[in-house]
Parts: C-alpha cells; structure tokens; sequence
C-alpha cells in the first residue's frame, strides 16, 4: 500500500525561555538566561511548517505542554511560584517539548511484525525539565493516531540504563517510504566531557517492542568525541531519507560495514566540515525530505547559508545529484536554545488507512496556518527574561492560550 512520510512539529509555547538546561547542548548554555521572544520562536516555526505544507509535505501540528507543570511542582510540596527554586523553576516553565524529535520513536507497518505502526514515547530522563513530558506526550500521541492501527507503549523505565530521547537518536533507511526498510538507532559512548543520553540497551528493548526483525535493525555507537564536542543526539551529527544517509565522519565508532551496500552513503570529512562548524550551523540538524513529483531537498537552518563550509558541503550533495536544492530558512529562536529545523519535527511513515485514521483537525492547511498565526500574535509576548518566570500573568496567560488551543486544534490539553 501507498505511504507517505508526514512530519508532526511541536508548536513552540507560550513560555519559550532560554534557561540554559541541557548541558551538553552548546547553544542552550551560550544563551543561557538570555532574554527570548516567544512569539517570535511560534511563528518561526510555523512558517517552517507552512513552508513544508506549501511543498507538498504532508504536516501535522502538535500542541505545546502546559508550563509551568503545576503538577510536577506540587509533587515536589509547593503550592505557588514564590518559594520554588530557580533553577526549579526553569526546569517546570520549559517550553522544550517544542522539539518534536525527541518525543517518540515510531515504526511503520511495514517494518513491523504485525503490520502496525509502533509508537512508544521518550521518557528523557537525563534532563529533569524533559522527564517531567514523557505522560503528556504519550496522552497527546494517543489522541492523535486513534485506533487500531497504532500500538502505543508506554515509556520506558524511568531509570538511567534506560535513557532514551526519542527518534533524535533513530533513522530510517529503505528503497522507498512503503517498502521494509532498516531501522538504525544510535547510543551513546563512553565521553570525557558531556554524559551520554541514549543508551544501548534501552534502543535494543524499543526494537523488540516495535517487533522489528533483527536482520532490520542497525546498532550504532555515537563516538565520544562527537558527544564531547556538543553532538548530544545523533541528528545533529547525520541525516537519512530514503536510500541516502549523510554523515560526519567523527560521528560513530565502528561504523564501516554496518550498512547493507544497498543504500546511498555519504561521508562529511572533518577537513570538508570541521566538527565545530557542524555543531555551530546544525548542518546535519536539517530537514531531508522526498518531493511529491520526487527528487530530495534540504530544510536548512539559515546558520548554514552563513556559514562558507557548510555551505559549499551543501553545494557538493547538489552537484553530485544527491539532493536538487538547499532552502535556507530561519529557526533562530529555536537555535538559540540549541534546537534546529529537524530537531521539531518527528516522522512518521503512514499508508492510506493510516493517514486517515489520523484525528482531521491537526493537519496543517492555509486555514489552520491563518487561525494558528492570529492565536499566536494574541496570547504570546514578545520578551520573557529569566525574572519573568515569577510572574504569576505569566502561568495565566499561558493557561488561557492552551485553552483556546485546545479548542482549535480538538486535542485534550491537560
């Protein structure tokens, strides 16, 4: 059966701060305590949504998590903002679960055993203002692929051998979107500098989960000088499509013959790209995506386009014929955070049925856009510092905005 790709964007919050959480992540800590634009940051990525919309990509809009998390605070005995820690604080006010990637890992019926899609959320336990969305995440996931079509497992345990942060750490490699294809998932190594957040065992237990044949599933060590040098998930050090799968040459340990020579390989050379480069423009962070009329282009953050090596790597692929074009747009607020164009989307491969099983209302159209901009420009604001956390309008505003979203897009906001 006919499948398509779709792309599932977290729709940036209301509270979109920059608080410096993720260590590993060297944009997060360079903008840390930095005053941000919210509205900015929404509307950013939405455009890139619309952008992908207007090419043909089929796009679907996930709702931002209510922040702070009342609940997560009053787990932990407090009842108002006035006594909570800062750094507390950050973590139950983070607008991070705009970046889709690390919600889930999803497989399609066609690399399943029983011919469903296999859904299981990320439980993000290495940073404490991640762990606290795995529950929404899944309740959001459930409501929008309803039915028997979809398998929805829970996270997994919520213990350190487990990490596992979602499909910024999987890929998927085929002849084509409806075919079997080879499902490779990335752990991290042994590092100096910066902890590992995904580990081996937790992606062998998420390929038993999703009953994948082993003969399908690709095992690879992110290097340590990669995580050292900030590649704290694999998409920021490759990226896959089809039958074309791009990487940096520092990115993994043991990697030769690790892939069947079916697909199309290309290695980025540390004197093509320097690993800082990589970092710094979030090369591997776009978006590689197959045209409706076919051929591939990239969704690339506008760093690149400023960059003169990342982008004369992007004028090779072109020029070798690997992709037919590079649009260049501008993600700056979500960058800032350390967050590029694929790190807020999260794939998902859909056969017609599928597809149509799919809740109506948070596919992205001209009308969707429209209503979506004018509840942006009236409930976001256009500045929130660090000292704007304790502002008890602030949880207000933003609760009524997720109400009204709610609403909009027919999805249970808790």
């Amino acid at each position: 059966m006919n499948a398509i790709e779709a792309n599932i964007d977290g729709l940036i919050g209301p509270t979109h701060n920059y608080a410096g959480l993720s260590f590993g992540n060297v944009a997060s800590a360079k903008h840390a305590l930095s005053v941000s634009n919210p509205k900015q940051a929404a509307l950013q990525g939405l455009r890139k949504m619309k952008f992908l919309s207007d090419m043909g990509i089929a796009q679907m809009v996930m709702p931002p998590q209510p922040r702070p998390d009342w609940q997560a605070l009053q787990q932990l005995g407090f009842n108002s903002l006035d006594t909570v820690p800062d750094s507390l604080l950050h973590s139950f006010y983070s607008a991070s679960s705009m970046w889709a990637a690390n919600a889930a890992t999803i497989s399609p019926s066609s690399d399943t055993a029983d011919g469903k899609v296999h859904i299981t959320p990320a439980n993000l336990i290495s940073k404490l203002h991640r762990s606290i969305e795995a529950a929404t995440t899944a309740h959001y996931l459930k409501q929008i692929f309803p039915g028997p079509h979809f398998v929805h497992h829970p996270p997994l345990p919520a213990q350190a051998s487990f990490a596992d942060e979602g499909a910024a750490n999987h890929m998927r490699l085929c002849s084509s979107h409806a075919a079997k294809g080879t499902e490779i998932f990335v752990y991290g190594g042994k590092s100096v500098k910066y902890p590992a957040r995904q580990t081996l065992v937790a992606s062998e237990a998420i390929a038993r989960l999703h009953s994948l044949d082993p003969q399908n599933a690709v095992f690879l060590c992110q290097s340590p000088q990669a995580i050292d040098a900030g590649v704290f998930h694999n998409d920021v050090i490759a990226m896959s499509n089809e039958r074309l799968f791009i990487y940096h040459e520092k990115a993994y340990e043991g990697f030769h013959g690790k892939l069947d020579a079916g697909y199309i390989v290309v290695k980025i050379s540390e004197k093509e790209l320097p690993i800082h480069d990589a970092v710094g423009t979030y090369f591997f962070n776009s978006q590689l995506i197959t045209l409706p009329k076919g051929g591939m282009v990239v969704i690339a953050p506008k760093e690149c386009e400023e960059n003169t090596k990342a982008k004369i790597c992007f004028d090779r692929l072109i020029t070798q014929g690997h992709i037919k074009a590079v649009h260049y747009l501008d993600v700056r607020e979500s960058m800032k955070n350390g967050g590029g164009p694929a790190c807020l989307r999260l794939r998902v491969v859909l056969n017609k049925n599928e597809r149509q099983a799919v809740i109506p209302s948070i596919w992205l159209h001209e009308n969707l856009y429209d209503q979506l901009c004018r509840w942006i420009e009236k409930n976001y604001r256009d500045r929130i510092t660090p000292e704007d956390l304790r502002d008890p309008s602030l949880a207000e505003e933003s609760q009524r905005a997720l109400n009204e979203l709610s609403d909009i897009l027919k999805i249970n906001i808790p």
